[in-house]
């Protein structure tokens, strides 16, 4: 079976592909080979770098704090797909992939990434509530959840992997702030009639001025890796990725 997938794949950007380019040349496979990198050579110092015992999950689910509380709930909505996760967590043992922060974590990064399109702006429900700030309320959520101090984790992140290109046209940079988070949380709560209140001062808010937020170039996570066949493959793939995924500035 593997075989026959392989063999499907590796005509993907000729002229005699079956299926689309961009079902393997794109930001979820880009950054599951990043991903795979770093967890095989954890020596190397780096925004992205393992700590001890950490592991990696693409499209793990992180559950909300604000899933439905009732039947056709209009505020509701439901668990954030995350593109890339590292650090101590579990990952249920169902087919969802939903994400669990162990109790002793020690590392908890969260990472979207993006070829040439911008964050979300909002949910169904909620449509201010964009991508950025969604992720971060999903893991003070479950930093709660687990009893976990955010101060105890040494390594706390939510990053969004773009082109340089991308980056540089401000795509994100009003999003990824504190402010920004802050004030789109503050509003997603509002409509709760302070059920929520006390969760955002006591542990959303702590978790905002403990967690990194970045923007992280795929240029500059590759020209961080040492110059070796492997990372050559890698670049190469982004490389594809670029051709069959325009980027809108």
């Amino acid at each position: 079976m593997i075989e026959m997938i392989t063999r499907i794949l590796n005509r993907c950007g000729t002229a005699d592909s079956v299926l689309p380019p961009t079902e393997m040349f794109n930001e979820g496979w880009m950054l599951r080979l990043v991903l795979d990198w770093f967890d095989r050579n954890r020596e190397l110092s780096h925004s992205l770098s393992f700590a001890p015992e950490a592991r990696w999950y693409s499209e793990a689910l992180l559950p909300s704090r604000f899933l439905p509380q009732t039947r056709g709930d209009p505020r509701a909505e439901s668990f954030t797909h995350a593109d890339g996760v590292i650090g101590h967590f579990s990952i249920s043992p169902s087919l969802r992939g939903d994400a669990s922060i162990l109790s002793g974590a020690k590392q908890f990064i969260v990472t979207e990434a993006k070829l040439g399109s911008s964050l979300s702006k909002g949910t169904t429900n909620a449509p201010t509530y964009d991508q950025a700030a969604r992720n971060v309320a999903c893991i003070a959520h479950m930093l709660a959840n687990s009893g976990v101090d955010p101060n105890s984790l040494d390594s706390l992140a939510f990053y969004v992997i773009a082109p340089e290109t991308k980056i540089n046209s401000g795509a994100f940079a009003n999003l990824v702030t504190e402010d920004s988070i802050e004030a789109k949380v503050h509003e997603r709560i509002a409509s709760y009639s302070g059920q929520h209140d006390k969760w955002f001062q006591e542990m959303f808010i702590p978790v905002l001025h403990r967690i990194d937020l970045g923007i992280l170039s795929w240029e500059s996570i590759l020209q961080a890796l040492p110059s070796t066949t492997e990372v050559g493959v890698i670049q190469n793939f982004y490389g594809e990725c670029l051709k069959f995924n325009p980027i809108r500035v």
